[in-house]
C-alpha cells in the first residue's frame, strides 16, 4: 500500500471538503489533521508553503503542495482508478471550466451569505472556532470568534461583496440553485454517470452553502431539494463501481440488447457523455457561468494588466466592485492554456458548444 496522503484542512474549507471527497471516491488512502497547518506542518518538520492554503497536501512524508485544482490533476498522474477527468479533451475543458467557476465564483456566494447577515455570522464565528478547538473556553471561543468574524467582514470588499451587489449575489445563487435543480432532475453527475473533478468543486463550496450556513441553507431547502440530497450523496462516493462495462452503470449485462438508454454516452470512456450529448441543463449552467463569471475574469485581467488595484463592471443590471485579484488573472490564462492545447477540431467544437453563452469570449 502506498502511504497515505496527509491532508491538512480545515472542516470549515470549502476547498478541504472537495479534496476529500474526491481522495474517498477514487479510494486513495489518506490522512486528514484539523486546525493549524503551519503547527501541524511544523510538528513534521515541513516548510508551510506560501501562501498557506486550506488545504495543503503531503505527499510521501515531504512533498508539499497546495491548490486543489493542479492538486486534482497531479493525483490523475498518481492514480489510474475512478479518474475524474473526462478522456475527451473538448469535454475535459469543459470540466476544467466548471470546476474553476466553482472554486472562484461560486465561493462568492459562500464568503457572502457567511460573513455579510448577522445570523451567518454569528453561526460561523461560533462554529469555526469550535472547529479548530472543541473544548476552548467560553470567553475565549467569544474572543477568537469576534476576531476571525473582524477579518473577514473587512474583508467582503475585496471578493465584491457589499450592499450594492447584495442582490447580484442573491440572485445569481438563486439562479444556480434552480439550474442545478433541472440538471439532477435527469442526471447524477455534471458530465455523465460518474463525478467530475468539477462535481466536487461545486460539492466542496455547497457543503458550505447547503450544510454550514443558514440563510443559504435555507434558500436551497425551497429552491433545490435535489441539490441538498446531492450533497450529502457526494460526501462519500468511495463504494461507487466505475470499472468494467459502461452497462455495468445501468445494471445492464454484456449479453443484453438494451443498449438504448447508452447511445448518449462515449462507450469507450465509461460513463462520460458524448459532447454532442450533453443534456441542456448542463448548457443552461454554462449560461450562468457566462453571464456573470466571465466578464468578471475578463475585467479583473485587464485591471491587472493596467496595476489597477481595484475594478467595476455593469453586471447582471447592476454595478460590480472589487479588489483586483493577481490570482484570478492566473485562472483566466490556465483556461485559456486548456483551451490552447485543444487540437483545431476539438476548439471549433468547443466555441461551437459554449456559444451564446459568454463563456466563448475568453477563448480568441
Amino acid at each position: 500500500m502506498p502511504k497515505p496522503i496527509q491532508v491538512f484542512g480545515n472542516v470549515g474549507s470549502p476547498y478541504t471538503q472537495k479534496i476529500l471527497a474526491l481522495l474517498r471516491y477514487r479510494n486513495i488512502p489518506y490522512t486528514v489533521s484539523w486546525g493549524d497547518v503551519i503547527h501541524n506542518l511544523s510538528l513534521l518538520n515541513l516548510e508551510p508553503p506560501k501562501p498557506v492554503l486550506l488545504p495543503t497536501i503531503v505527499f510521501n512524508d515531504y512533498e508539499v503542495r497546495t491548490d486543489t485544482t493542479p492538486i486534482i490533476r497531479y493525483l490523475e498522474e498518481l492514480h489510474d482508478n475512478k479518474s475524474v477527468i473526462p478522456n475527451t479533451p473538448a469535454v475535459s475543458f469543459l470540466n476544467y471550466l466548471l470546476e474553476d467557476f466553482a472554486d472562484e465564483w461560486v465561493t462568492k456566494y459562500m464568503f457572502h451569505y457567511r460573513w455579510h447577515f448577522d445570523e451567518d455570522a454569528e453561526n460561523a464565528k461560533k462554529m469555526l472556532v469550535l472547529q479548530h478547538k472543541l473544548d476552548i473556553d467560553d470567553d475565549k471561543l467569544k474572543e477568537f470568534g469576534n476576531v476571525i468574524a473582524d477579518r473577514q467582514i473587512n474583508r467582503l470588499w475585496v471578493v465584491g461583496s457589499n450592499n450594492d451587489t447584495a442582490k447580484l449575489i442573491d440572485d445569481s445563487y438563486k439562479r444556480f440553485l434552480k439550474l442545478l435543480e433541472k440538471h439532477f432532475s435527469n442526471n447524477s453527475y455534471m458530465f455523465g454517470l460518474r463525478p467530475s473533478s468539477s462535481d466536487f468543486g461545486l460539492y466542496g463550496q455547497l457543503t458550505q452553502l447547503v450544510g454550514f450556513d443558514p440563510t443559504p441553507r435555507n434558500i436551497a431547502y425551497i429552491s433545490s431539494p435535489r441539490c441538498i440530497s446531492w450533497v450529502t450523496i457526494m460526501s462519500d462516493l468511495s463504494g461507487l463501481h466505475n470499472k468494467g462495462s459502461i452497462g455495468e452503470f445501468f445494471g445492464i449485462s454484456n449479453e443484453s440488447n438494451d443498449t438504448e438508454k447508452l447511445d448518449c454516452f462515449d462507450k469507450n470512456e465509461n460513463g462520460w457523455y458524448k459532447l454532442d450529448q450533453l443534456p441542456k441543463s448542463l448548457k443552461a449552467i454554462f449560461n450562468e457561468v457566462g453571464k456573470v463569471y466571465i466578464p468578471c475574469l475578463i475585467e479583473n485581467d485587464k485591471a491587472y494588466g493596467n496595476n489597477s488595484d481595484t475594478w467595476e463592471i455593469e453586471l447582471d443590471d447592476s454595478v460590480w466592485k472589487q479588489k483586483t485579484f493577481p490570482y484570478q488573472s492566473k485562472c483566466l490564462n490556465w483556461i485559456k492554456d486548456e483551451f490552447n492545447n485543444l487540437s483545431d477540431k476539438d476548439k471549433l467544437d468547443v466555441k461551437e458548444y459554449l456559444s451564446g453563452t459568454g463563456c466563448e469570449l475568453i477563448l480568441d
